[in-house]
């Protein structure tokens, strides 16, 4: 692995995306990636008897599936990295427990789908180990309870609130030892915190979206590339209200995005016109980590896309800073997947 420029790495030794896993609930089911996921709970309860434990039960699944996809033994895999939103991160911290393994449990908020998946690649291809499991994951009445108010109070929102989604995706890292087939880990460009002094918990997109453009600004000035080289760009929960604004700030910086396809993963996840309840879109831990891992390597899979860039972004408020009259600081965290060769 080296540096490049001040906030990338390149993984010279391109390890593997061995087996994913993307595990959602409901409302997801309905949107139009449904057939990209791998199970579609038909409940949010999920046979647990707490929102917390349904969370725990989704990410248990979701990992189980990712090891089987990549046709691991569980007692082969050596680290886990693994976080989401909830206080302590608990939801990954239990579901540790059933893997019994190294665990580096991580939080960056909503982008902890790529900071999960870099840390990954960056133990692998440094030698640390050879099987390394990456996931996030988020639930809509968890994050609801937990940042605004408990799903059953029925608070109305406002046109640029999100609504969380309900999944957890989970992906096996491992050696590229030139036999392995999957996308692999090219580039991770970590990102800055940004904060511009917005302090509405409702208006996530308008404040994550200068970190995406800060990030997405740092990987082509410290790679070199442009946007034209990547078959797609996707950020991870701006939705309808952040993607524009980071689309406008990209202009500012002379970044052409029209060389690419240009998305975000909470406007891919439903269909905003016939779940008008989604309001802006999607967002959550699980929202990109779903999208990528069923729905983007499912399409580099079949040959569909050759080069993608994800782009997770993350709000890092809690209750209690928001409580306090804190701005929210925000942060992006990008990753590059390229397909492996054919079949891959």
């Amino acid at each position: 692995m080296k540096q490049l420029g001040s906030q990338t790495w390149e993984f010279t030794n391109r390890p593997v995306i061995l087996g994913t896993s993307a595990v959602v609930g409901p409302e997801e089911g309905e949107g139009p990636l449904a057939s990209t996921f791998d199970y579609i709970y038909d409940s949010l309860e999920m046979g647990e008897k707490t929102w917390e434990k349904a969370e725990r039960a989704l990410f248990e699944k979701a990992s189980k599936l990712a090891l089987m996809n990549a046709n691991l033994d569980q007692d082969k895999l050596e680290f886990f990295v693994g976080g989401d939103l909830l206080n302590q991160i608990i939801s990954s911290s239990f579901a540790a427990r059933k893997l019994g393994v190294p665990y580096l449990g991580v939080f960056g908020a909503c982008s902890t789908s790529m900071e999960s998946l870099a840390i990954a690649s960056m133990i692998v291809d440094s030698g640390g180990g050879k099987y390394v499991l990456a996931g996030t994951s988020s639930h809509n009445c968890t994050v609801e309870k937990q940042f605004r108010y408990p799903t059953e109070y029925g608070s109305q929102k406002p046109p640029t609130a999100q609504y969380t989604v309900t999944g957890s995706g989970c992906a096996v890292v491992g050696v590229n030892d030139g036999t392995a087939k999957g996308p692999h880990v090219i580039y991770a460009t970590l990102g800055r915190i940004m904060d511009l002094g917005l302090k509405d918990p409702f208006n996530m997109g308008t404040a994550m979206a200068p970190a995406a453009a800060d990030t997405i600004t740092a990987h082509f000035r410290d790679t070199g590339l442009s946007p034209g080289y990547y078959d797609l760009v996707v950020t991870g929960d701006l939705a309808s209200i952040g993607l524009p604004i980071a689309k406008e700030l990209l202009a500012k910086e002379g970044i052409p995005m029209e060389q690419t396809v240009f998305n975000d993963c909470g406007l891919m996840m439903y269909d905003l016109d016939k779940q008008k309840y989604v309001i802006a879109g999607g967002s959550g831990a699980g929202c990109s980590a779903t999208v990528t891992y069923g729905h983007i390597i499912g399409r580099m899979k079949k040959g569909e896309l050759k080069r993608v860039l994800i782009v997770a972004t993350g709000a890092l408020l809690s209750p209690l800073s928001y409580q306090q009259g804190e701005s929210i600081p925000c942060v992006a965290h990008a990753v590059a997947l390229e397909s492996g060769g054919e079949g891959a």
